[in-house]
């Protein structure tokens, strides 16, 4: 509590004087940028340089400077450090970024003293939003992604499914939301299984699914190493030769896609994005991205940052370059726009981003290619998370 005070009357010291437009903007983005988590960092970077680049180089008239800080891997107390300095030292007029739940969480007392509007261009876990009235999110939450596909499952007639998560908070939270949806359709989870952060050695895992008796298996793994390790066991152990279907989110990120080769093939997920969606709008993004890092994947990153624009776009537009942090957060509730990954807009009370949601299967696309082939439009979800 003590330091809560001493945080609140820093910041708030901080920011006594009165605000003047200001000609420069100044975002500043939290991100990996080092470690086994660096490509989160690389791809925030690219969506957000990308949409400035695309707008001219200027947001409503002014220069967008942005300053990157290194959250490096989940360390909520090093992350708050960051967002700190970017509000005291920086003097930041707008925040974006943050890979991990636990670092938004530690955020939230710095910019709900300073007032600054933080949009979280990733972390997924629900409750986010409600731990500041200065956050918006412009990725997903993972009760967004899962009902859908809980609905899913039980109309194939998927009578049992059993749930493997990474135990933290994201995936409590998947688990949460396929449980209590598939209840609502009749189905029943067998059984639950949390698997810890650090797992590399899935095969156990896999044994145990293939002998709980479940007709699939609902996944939820963080980005990069732990998906590919999880296929890997999946097939290996037979699940997919016992007919035991997969069932995910974001497990066939692009950027790991390629790397899976034909393992991939038929897995299917619920997701917001792919960089398959046929529409003018992504067309201009993979255009846009490409112009400033040629290497940049398109995934649920990259459209996290350059949705994340488009919002801080609209609050600079509102504000007129002056720092209102209040006036800048009313103009983004209800904010209606077409993202590259569809019509999208941002719920009044959440501040969460309602998006349509997509059935996705693995295929091989031009060239030989894994993509994420969009079968199914769920249509628009709201975050189940905060309206259960």
């Amino acid at each position: 509590m003590r330091f809560q005070m001493k945080l609140v009357g820093t910041i708030a010291a901080a920011f006594a004087m009165g605000s003047v437009a200001a000609e420069t903007i100044k975002v500043g983005i939290i991100a990996p940028f080092s470690g086994p988590f660096a490509h989160y960092g690389a791809l925030f970077k690219a969506g957000a340089e990308g949409y400035v680049a695309n707008q001219g180089g200027k947001l409503a008239g002014k220069d967008i400077e942005f300053i990157y800080r290194d959250e490096g891997g989940p360390n909520p107390a090093n992350t708050r450090t960051l967002a700190q300095e970017l509000v005291i030292k920086d003097k930041v007029d707008y925040m974006g970024g943050v890979v991990f739940s636990p670092n938004a969480f530690a955020v939230a007392p710095v910019i709900q003293a300073s007032k600054t509007p933080f949009v979280v261009f990733n972390a997924a876990t629900s409750d986010i939003t409600t731990k500041s009235d200065y956050y918006v999110r412009t990725s997903y939450t993972l009760w967004q992604v899962t009902v859908p596909m809980a609905q899913h499952a039980a109309k194939k007639g998927i009578k049992k499914v059993i749930t493997a998560v990474t135990d933290y908070a994201p995936g409590v939270d998947a688990e949460n939301a396929f449980k209590a949806e598939f209840a609502k359709q009749g189905g029943e989870v067998v059984e639950s299984i949390r698997m810890p952060i650090r797992t590399t050695d899935f095969a156990p895992f896999a044994q145990r699914i293939k002998a709980s008796g479940a007709q699939a298996v609902y996944v939820f793994l963080p980005g990069g190493p732990p998906n590919l390790g999880f296929v890997k066991a999946y097939n290996e152990n037979g699940l997919k030769a016992a007919g035991i279907e997969f069932l995910g989110t974001a497990e066939t990120d692009e950027f790991d896609l390629q790397k899976f080769g034909d393992s991939a093939l038929g897995l299917t997920t619920a997701f917001h994005y792919s960089a398959a969606h046929d529409s003018p709008a992504n067309k201009v993004f993979a255009d846009a991205v490409a112009k400033v890092n040629k290497d940049a994947v398109l995934n649920y990153a990259t459209v996290g940052a350059w949705d994340g624009m488009a919002v801080i776009h609209k609050m600079i537009e509102a504000t007129g370059g002056q720092r209102d942090g209040d006036k800048a957060m009313a103009a983004i509730k209800g904010y209606q726009w077409e993202s590259p990954r569809g019509p999208v807009s941002i719920d009044p009370t959440t501040r969460h981003i309602t998006q349509n949601v997509y059935l996705r299967t693995v295929e091989k696309g031009a060239g030989g290619l894994m993509v994420n082939k969009e079968v199914q439009n769920f249509g628009p979800q709201v975050d189940h998370g905060l309206r259960k």
